[in-house]
């Protein structure tokens, strides 16, 4: 079976992280198997264009064996057949969903720093390549390679023999998600990808929470940025951009989760995300509803920034009054806490306050984009264009 350059790519990008974990479940260690499985998808690409095996997997496996034990020959001649016995692969596909957990778990070990963790998963899990990480965290390529190697090292010395937690995973994913689309790599893209494999690899309501969170998320992306490049707020977005079949898939996939009463924190921002989605314009919002979801929100997962977007539904419910109250008692350097300020006393009629909370939070903001939208709120507030705005993003 011949195969296309684009199929065989595509291929390969699947096959790499399943053949990358049945190497390191078997104790291989982790810098070590990588570089194996490279020379393996080497061979892969000198060889399948004329001919694909009947079993890509094994074949893979088979090769990238050999070519780690060739490597660690000569410096471990001892323990060679200690590694023929530890690295040779159980046969059968049953493996595949433990061996995909596995890998995800050691990329996101807890001794690793969360941007360690988010390269590690990008670069063994996600096919990139070093260049393209650096690109999409704006860092020079170098500096990437460095953080990779140091990761791979602190993760070689740990033990590692079966999954760890699934939530560890899940906040790395999420990160991965949330760096969302810049260089040449659309993050947030790639992080469906990778929380699609981590999904099928197990059975956590709470991985289908994370994954609908992503699809109802993603499905607005091309209403968020003007042409060029600036920031549209949910409330002014043009609706008919959103991706309805993603948004269908995404209340599916929540659906499913919810219905196992297994409620935990990525399946109840999913849910408010398709509150929001499931609104035809901004004034049909079900606002109570989401004020509910914030609550139980606030209960399994409380922090400051769940409190301050709770705020938000609290002055689309109760009014802005009340919504300023609760903002109140919040960390003064919380992000995003001078916006939603503004925002809500903006809408209590209080525009001059409001301006100088705009203009506070544009300083404060560390995303260019965001910078220049607060910096427009302020400046149309002093020039007395105002508006009503229905939410500060």
């Amino acid at each position: 079976m011949t195969s296309t350059g684009e199929d065989l790519g595509e291929l390969l990008r699947d096959l790499t992280p399943q053949v990358l974990g049945v190497l390191v479940r078997r104790g291989a260690d982790f810098a070590a198997a990588e570089d194996a499985v490279q020379e393996a998808l080497v061979e892969a690409l000198r060889h399948w264009p004329e001919g694909r095996p009947e079993q890509p997997r094994a074949w893979l496996v088979t090769v990238a064996r050999r070519k780690l034990v060739d490597a660690q020959r000569s410096a471990y001649a001892r323990e060679r057949r200690e590694l023929r016995v530890h690295l040779e692969p159980d046969p059968g596909p049953a493996e595949q969903a433990d061996d995909t957990l596995l890998l995800l778990s050691r990329c996101c070990h807890p001794a690793l720093t969360p941007a360690s963790a988010i390269a590690l998963t990008l670069r063994a899990v996600g096919g990139l390549t070093t260049a393209q990480i650096a690109e999409a965290f704006l860092v020079p390529e170098a500096t990437m390679a460095q953080r990779i190697t140091r990761a791979k090292r602190t993760v070689s010395g740990q033990r590692f023999d079966r999954p760890g937690e699934v939530g560890a995973v899940l906040r790395v994913l999420y990160l991965v998600f949330n760096e969302g689309f810049t260089g040449t790599v659309d993050l947030a893209e790639e992080a469906i990808r990778l929380t699609r494999q981590l999904a099928a690899a197990t059975d956590d309501p709470e991985v289908d929470g994370l994954l609908a969170l992503m699809l109802l998320h993603h499905a607005r992306r091309r209403a968020r940025r003007t042409p060029h490049g600036d920031v549209i707020p949910l409330a002014e977005q043009d609706r008919s951009l959103w991706d309805g079949a993603m948004i269908t898939e995404g209340v599916e996939v929540l659906q499913a989760a919810l219905a196992r009463d297994a409620l935990g924190e990525y399946q109840a921002q999913a849910a408010i995300a398709a509150l929001h989605d499931d609104a035809a314009s901004a004034e049909e919002t079900d606002w109570p509803q989401i004020l509910e979801w914030y609550d139980e929100l606030l209960r399994l997962a409380p922090s400051p920034v769940v409190a301050l977007n709770r705020a938000v539904a609290v002055g689309e419910v109760d009014g802005p009054l009340a919504g300023l109250r609760q903002v109140e008692g919040l960390p003064e350097d919380l992000p995003r806490r001078d916006a939603v300020a503004a925002w809500l006393l903006e809408r209590a009629g209080d525009v001059e306050e409001a301006a100088r909370r705009y203009a506070c939070a544009a300083e404060r903001a560390t995303n260019l984009a965001e910078r220049a939208h607060l910096t427009r709120q302020a400046a149309r507030l002093r020039s007395g264009a105002s508006k009503p705005r229905r939410d500060p993003r």
